[in-house]
């Protein structure tokens, strides 16, 4: 690979942000004629432009094989620092878009369907405020939020952890994590139930009700599993597992289920589902509520502004509880 000397002139006058687009679309496809095709433009002339762009930055791209394309190291260092670029110049054109009316916007967030749940309220009152800005909400598993954020296709994540944060956690390493509180289970049941006019209940008397847990890799499920342990008894009798925050609200409501929730879900749920929280002792399991932002990436101010709200809005809500 040749070095080069003026970069600034080779960004300035050869390299072209429709280059790094096809470029992209490239990676993405894995094949210049998918490329082509998505493009709407002819193979040879996709062909050639990733020749000049190879000219341009001076190394291979792509390694052509039998069943595609596939970035070099060179390929993939272009990716990662072209990708942020035009997300940069993205963020810059939505601040002037805010900056010519200031009450929208769009963002794109990642939220699990259990926070989703204590979000609502905050949307409401945001959307009464903005009514113009657009939220994306995407529901997937924790690791592609992370992937999401990297490649700067969310804006933020909101997450209940499985666990606090470890000091100098690898993972985390470019994420910006802010807690926003601890959350704590309970364990709910219908307010028809015979449990619920209970004023104590011992976790034992619960090992043979028919429980509704989330997976084994959920802190739902540890939590209840290890605080049968912990009293030297076995697992309680699962009739049901779900990730679904509203199937298990509305099956512990009907009064034959009793299931754990994080208590700021169960607040929300409640009311609307007729469940009651039940007098048992469970142990003290710090469940952090955060905010995930890719490092070293400006936030348009829609974003901003929305996060600001969310904030005061979690701030006044334990303040409202602590007193």
């Amino acid at each position: 690979m040749s070095k080069i000397t003026d970069w600034d002139s080779r960004i300035g006058r050869r390299l072209r942000l429709r280059d790094l687009h096809v470029f992209f679309t490239v990676v993405q496809t894995g094949s210049l004629a998918k490329a082509a095709a998505a493009l709407r433009v002819s193979q040879p002339a996709v062909s050639q432009l990733i020749i000049d762009l190879e000219h341009v930055v001076g190394a291979k791209l792509f390694d052509r094989g039998s069943r595609g394309v596939t970035p070099t190291i060179y390929g993939r260092a272009l990716l990662t620092r072209g990708q942020a670029a035009f997300d940069e110049l993205r963020q810059g054109l939505q601040e002037i878009e805010f900056l010519s009316d200031p009450t929208a916007g769009e963002m794109k967030v990642g939220c699990q369907e259990a926070i989703a749940a204590i979000l609502a309220p905050v949307i409401e009152s945001y959307a009464q405020r903005y009514p113009g800005v657009v939220l994306d909400i995407y529901e997937e598993e924790f690791d592609r939020y992370a992937a999401r954020l990297r490649n700067r296709t969310l804006d933020f994540v909101l997450q209940r952890l499985r666990d606090p944060i470890r000091p100098n956690d690898p993972f985390f390493d470019d994420l910006n994590v802010e807690l926003l509180f601890n959350d704590r289970m309970v364990i709910a049941a219908g307010m028809n139930s015979r449990w619920a006019r209970r004023r104590k209940i011992d976790l034992a008397e619960l090992i043979d009700e028919p429980w509704i847990l989330s997976p084994p890799d959920t802190t739902n499920y540890r939590v209840i599993t290890e605080a049968f342990r912990s009293r030297g008894l076995a697992p309680p009798r699962i009739g049901l597992k779900t990730l679904s925050t509203h199937l298990r609200a509305n099956l512990v409501g009907s009064g034959k289920f009793i299931a754990p929730f994080p208590n700021t879900v169960f607040t929300f749920y409640a009311e609307r589902f007729a469940m009651k929280a039940l007098p048992v002792a469970l142990p003290i399991w710090p469940w952090p509520v955060a905010v995930l932002t890719l490092k070293n990436r400006t936030l348009n101010p829609v974003v901003r502004s929305f996060l600001d709200h969310l904030r005061n809005s979690f701030a006044s809500r334990m303040r409202e509880r602590g007193a």
